[in-house]
């Protein structure tokens, strides 16, 4: 039983560390250029009124952030710096994500962008039903 136990504990730190790994890589500042190294997370709320999207943005300051609404898709893009301080230290880690950013999401139909704002680090927009549309 306790060999078991042991080999579950392994595989179990096994998988941490290749996350870890694959974090790591995925979350490497942007090379130069404008390909976007990363996707911010987002929660989604609907309500009979309309939508609402908060996108987590920590650390990006509101002139860094672009927001697309054109057709049906919902675009925001934008750069998180590292500031010129932690640039000629040693990174120890590196978990909140740099460089330029991307996200894209279909918005249903009969939503309009009424506005959007950063507030607590996070972008919120606000998308509104259009008359007669359920």
């Amino acid at each position: 039983m306790r060999d078991l136990e042991d080999i579950m504990w392994m595989q179990a730190i096994d998988m941490l560390e290749r996350a870890e790994r694959l974090q790591r890589r995925f979350f490497q500042p942007a090379p130069s250029g404008r390909q976007p190294a990363w996707q911010p997370p987002m929660d989604v709320f609907e309500s009979s009124g309309g939508l609402q999207i908060v996108v987590a943005l920590p650390g990006v300051s509101p002139e860094e952030v672009q927001v697309i609404f054109s057709g049906n898709v919902l675009i925001v893009s934008g750069q998180r710096r590292l500031s010129a301080e932690l640039q000629t230290g040693h990174i120890h880690r590196l978990e909140i994500p740099y460089g330029v950013f991307d996200r894209r999401l279909q918005i249903p139909d009969g939503l309009t962008l009424q506005g959007w704002e950063m507030r607590d680090g996070c972008l919120h927009l606000s998308f509104r039903r259009q008359r007669g549309m359920k």
